[in-house]
């Protein structure tokens, strides 16, 4: 039997606008899923998921509170990534964006796109 994976606790920020969904591609100076897309995430580090949550949006996306409106927190669910020895334990958010030009990306993403949500599954 092997090893335990080890649980990591991120959070999750789904940003809307409309019917679209932010989706940012990773740059390859992270340290994992680089060049994928992803939505707005890290580790958690706050005192709350929530508080992280902002923060998350703030650094990666420039957007502050007053730009976001939370819609839906989830409970927190896990994924399981034995490929990384990892189990993440992720606390979802979708919040809503009014002016979807306020976004500046960070060193973290390489590029956006507002998606249809039905795409994800593809």
């Amino acid at each position: 039997m092997g090893e335990a994976l080890v649980r990591r606790q991120v959070v999750t920020a789904f940003l809307r606008h409309r019917d679209k969904i932010l989706l940012l591609r990773r740059s390859g100076r992270m340290g994992s899923y680089r060049g994928r897309w992803a939505d707005v995430s890290g580790y958690l580090e706050a005192a709350t998921a929530l508080e992280q949550a902002r923060r998350e949006i703030r650094e990666e996306t420039g957007l502050g509170d007053d730009a976001l409106r939370l819609v839906r927190e989830a409970p927190p669910l896990e994924v399981p990534a034995p490929e990384m020895d990892t189990c993440w334990v992720v606390h979802p958010f979708l919040f809503d964006v009014d002016d979807p030009s306020a976004v500046r990306l960070d060193w973290e993403h390489l590029e956006m796109k507002w998606i249809d949500p039905e795409t994800l599954r593809h």
